[in-house]
């Protein structure tokens, strides 16, 4: 589908691009203890060496900056500079559109690597699980490019009948959740997340104004489990996964209209 893929192998970041660059507030409950696992050695990191985006971000939170408004409270560089295991793989997509403001043009980019959130464990929650990172940038793409997009990738895999439902994100305007129904759990699943990123994210960056860039991050344990019935996510990830389980299930199952 005419994709590059991203050097996803870094695992641990600093808040400035996990959260910072993404237009997350120092405020926000995703930055708390409760939600997200911090490095005590080492605990933080120097600056980045564009000092002209480093400024730009911080501008853009505290006063507001490029038509925005900001959020109008002290942005501390401590706190940019905190270590963290990643959250999302956002970080690498904010880093790698950071290059991009260098050479600004069309482009494809995906990950699929692991991600850490410090929540409680349940039967489709874990404390670090696996990510599908996609992005689009292109002049004058727009929303339905995103769904139309999303019904074509997740129809490839035999997961039809989504639903969207508009969504909060600190770093996309509009977003969008995506749900798939699970026959098993019965119920609607979020399987992924989405959205335009919002021109506080992009222009700091240098980006222009008329390259779109369409995000989203999809859980990839998720779509597995309703398209072969799991019910629960620690059957598939974790150590109290089963070695019978391992032993008796292929790696991976095949359509019979994909064979051909």
């Amino acid at each position: 589908m005419g994709f590059t893929e991203m050097p996803s192998n870094q695992y641990v970041e600093t808040g400035f691009w996990n959260f910072d660059t993404l237009f997350v507030p120092q405020q926000h409950p995703a930055r708390d203890l409760q939600d997200t696992f911090y490095l005590k050695d080492p605990a933080v990191a120097g600056k980045p060496d564009d000092k002209e985006f480093w400024e730009n971000t911080r501008q853009v939170h505290e006063n507001g900056k490029y038509g925005s408004i900001g959020y109008r409270y002290p942005w501390k560089e401590d706190e940019s500079l905190r270590m963290v295991l990643r959250t999302h793989t956002t970080a690498i997509s904010s880093a790698m559109l950071h290059k991009l403001a260098k050479d600004p043009k069309p482009t494809r980019l995906f990950s699929i690597d692991r991600v850490f959130r410090n929540e409680a464990v349940d039967a489709t929650h874990l404390a670090e699980f696996h990510q599908v990172e996609g992005v689009m940038a292109g002049y004058d793409i727009t929303l339905g490019d995103l769904i139309g997009f999303m019904e074509d990738f997740f129809n490839k895999m035999g997961v039809t009948n989504l639903r969207f439902k508009a969504a909060y994100n600190p770093y996309t305007e509009p977003s969008m959740e995506i749900f798939a129904y699970h026959k098993g759990l019965g119920k609607w699943v979020e399987i992924g997340n989405s959205g335009m990123f919002r021109p506080e994210m992009l222009e700091p960056m240098g980006l222009p104004k008329n390259l779109r860039v369409l995000g989203w991050g999809l859980s990839l344990e998720r779509p597995t489990m309703i398209k072969y019935g799991v019910s629960n996510i620690r059957e598939l990830l974790g150590h109290k996964v089963s070695l019978d389980f391992i032993e008796t299930n292929p790696a991976a199952r095949l359509d019979e209209d994909l064979i051909g």
